[in-house]
């Protein structure tokens, strides 16, 4: 019998290109298609004689399919490209093509290459690529190659497309693949041309040098310090961003003036909303009514000590008066949902804590934390820099709270309503009208001095529209507009975290206040994971799982950041246009420089104690459940650690394990399948149909 597939169709049917223009020049000269004999060769390259209808005989020089040479050559199994492959011009003979498997076969494609089925350019030579890009095996162990190796990501969809000698002018890895590289180049092009724009209509304040353009350059070189903090780390990216402005602030790039301190102060603003409306959205209601005193205790109960513990040793430490002692403690006692989803996300992918819901209490006691600190903070400033009486500041606090909820919950069910729910821009319109409605109540709330209303009027907006939204349809780990609040983020995140790096100036930090700002973080830490820890009596969490959740809310980055330059803004508005007073601008550079000593310290910390300790003390689940969705990115979020039944789902696989084990063994019928034994399905992946 005569096979009709040749060997260069064997080696490019893996490759979704036309062959239209490979059999219209196969008509053109009048070339049969090549024919094989089922008859083994009496050597790998001998000539073959075969038989056609018309009785003539057709010679051809091929390998034999079970000869050494056959096993270097392209097949469907390493998914070699031949000479042939390229195109109808660089037609090569099939002893050509055996010569180069044979000069190429330490290459190990899938070890290399980024990505299973990555193809190659039709108009580059994929042997240049490989004698380039891999000389010696010492190469592929050095440092610098694992460095760049883990800096690529795979490449999704269709493969990338690259010009000729591309890979002699920038060789994998140390070099991105083409479209990774024109992508960056056309987002350089798009800033410099909106750059440009700027300079034409604002002048002197975007030209190099001027405030606006040290204001973007900072934000981008934050952005990449961050991109290479995750990358070579495990740290979180908001570290890298918060060194790139501390070092640009003291080598003497960032100097703003008064008029772009006020801009500042307005990025703090619109971040914190930010931060606050993803907090409320990530509050599931049926998380938070099957656990509510549970996380209300772990909350509140550990948050309130450290935040006393932080004012009486700021005060007796740091000298600073009682009210800014608590509006110090009151920062400090936060915690950060940008540190620990990263971490936690790593430990629910491999099932550690799935069963008892921890990731889900973590989370949910992230976001009440921090709801607790900014409607605290908002209080005491508003005492602070009023001009009110002590009667009204006093009557005023609980009413700004109450005040704040129900005008919060009032928005969250006029969004059910408006816009309809079928409308085509149901989602915009949905994503401004919660971004609008946040920044009126932070802005508006400190304009009529209710500092605290206007934070908790955000978190409850967000949190009642999304239980709203979910009862429409939506589903809590697939909703939309959190997807659009995540894209902000990623804009607002390295100006929050580079402007607040800003403030510090190395040089002029007293030892004193460094060495007991730094006793006054690692006490409220370390006191307050054996709080956590005692505070989760009467709960299903066994003794190392109490452990762990009392080192899990030890990061603080994202609150700290926000609200730690605020009260200098306050100073400085109170003064007007005199000179502020200078005790109390060093009151505020006191709280600055604590609060950032409280994110360098204890958000690299946090991750890595996370990560060690959560493997170490928590419980392992064989299937943990598998999330499927539109919404997943490449930036581990809150939304990919959904708020599920887990505890319901791992009873029933351990009840199922239970009979699996339990039941007489029989024998296996080849014909009938094994019905799964778990109850949460297993990802599938989809990969290319290589069948004829």
């Amino acid at each position: 019998m005569v096979r009709k597939t040749s060997v260069r169709m064997t080696a490019i049917k893996e490759y979704p290109f036309d062959l239209s223009d490979l059999q219209n020049q196969q008509k053109a000269e009048n070339l049969p298609p090549p024919q094989y004999s089922e008859k083994p060769p009496t050597s790998n390259l001998a000539p073959q004689t075969t038989a056609t209808p018309d009785g003539k005989r057709k010679v051809s020089i091929m390998a034999d399919e079970n000869s050494k040479d056959r096993e270097k050559m392209p097949s469907e199994r390493n998914g070699r490209v031949s000479g042939q492959a390229e195109g109808p011009s660089r037609r090569k003979s099939n002893l050509h093509n055996a010569m180069a498997a044979e000069m190429d076969s330490s290459w190990d494609r899938p070890a290399h290459i980024e990505g299973r089925y990555k193809k190659y350019s039709t108009t580059s030579s994929i042997y240049s690529k490989k004698a380039l890009s891999h000389h010696s095996e010492h190469i592929e162990r050095s440092w610098w190659y694992a460095c760049c190796q883990k800096c690529h990501s795979d490449d999704a969809g269709t493969p990338s497309w690259e010009p000729p000698h591309w890979q002699k002018i920038c060789p994998y890895p140390l070099c991105p693949s083409y479209r990774h590289f024109a992508q960056n180049v056309s987002v350089l092009l798009i800033g410099i041309l909106v750059w440009v724009t700027i300079w034409i209509v604002l002048g002197e304040t975007a030209a190099p040098g001027g405030q606006l353009f040290t204001l973007a350059v900072m934000t981008i070189a934050a952005y990449f310090g961050g991109w290479l903090m995750v990358k070579l780390t495990t740290l979180p990216a908001l570290i890298g961003m918060l060194i790139v402005g501390i070092i640009l602030k003291n080598i003497g790039f960032v100097n703003f003036n008064s008029d772009y301190q006020h801009v500042c102060s307005y990025i703090r603003k619109i971040a914190l909303t930010i931060i606050l409306t993803r907090a409320g959205l990530d509050l599931d209601p049926v998380a938070m009514k099957k656990y509510f005193f549970t996380v209300i205790k772990l909350a509140l109960v550990p948050w309130t000590f450290e935040c006393c513990l932080c004012a009486i040793m700021a005060n007796l430490l740091l000298g600073l008066p009682w009210d800014w002692a608590f509006l110090l403690g009151s920062i400090i006692a936060a915690v950060s949902p940008a540190v620990i989803v990263p971490c936690l996300f790593r430990l629910r992918g491999k099932g550690y804590g799935v069963s008892k819901g921890i990731p889900t209490l973590v989370l949910a006691v992230s976001g009440v934390d921090d709801a607790a600190s900014v409607a605290v903070f908002g209080i005491v400033s508003s005492i602070m820099f009023s001009s009110s009486s002590i009667t009204m500041n006093i009557i005023q606090g609980p009413l700004s709270v109450i005040g704040g909820i129900a005008f919060g919950v009032f928005c969250g069910y006029l969004v059910k309503y408006f816009p309809e729910r079928n409308d085509a821009f149901l989602v915009p319109l949905r994503v401004l009208l919660l971004l609008t409605g946040g920044l009126m109540s932070v802005l508006g709330s400190e304009e009529i001095g209710w500092g605290g209303g206007g934070p908790l009027a955000v978190i409850a907006f967000a949190y009642v529209a999304c239980k709203n939204w979910v009862e429409q349809g939506w589903e809590l780990e697939d909703n939309p507009v959190a997807t659009a609040f995540e894209i902000f983020w990623m804009f607002f995140e390295p100006m929050l975290f580079s402007v607040t790096g800003a403030q510090i100036v190395i040089s002029e930090l007293p030892p004193h206040l460094v060495m007991v700002g730094c006793g006054i973080l690692v006490t409220c830490v370390v006191l307050r994971a054996i709080v956590t820890s005692v505070s989760a009596v009467r709960s299903n969490l066994n003794m190392k799982e109490k452990i762990f959740v009392g080192l899990a809310w030890m990061a603080k980055a994202t609150v700290q950041a926000a609200l730690a330059p605020v009260a200098l803004d306050e100073v400085r508005k109170l003064a007007g246009n005199n000179e502020p007073s200078a005790e109390l601008i060093n009151y505020a550079e006191t709280v600055i420089t604590v609060c950032i000593m409280s994110i360098v310290i204890t958000a690299p910390l946090g991750a890595i104690v996370i990560t060690i300790t959560g493997p170490r003390l928590l419980s392992k689940t064989t299937k943990p459940p598998v999330l499927e969705g539109w919404r997943r990115s490449h930036r581990p979020s809150i939304r990919d650690i959904s708020i599920i039944d887990e505890e319901e789902i791992a009873e029933r696989d351990a009840e199922m394990s239970a009979e699996v084990h339990n039941s007489p063994p029989s024998s296996p019928d080849p014909t009938t399948k094994a019905p799964n034994a778990y109850s949460t399905p297993n990802p599938i992946t989809v990969q290319p149909n290589h069948r004829t």
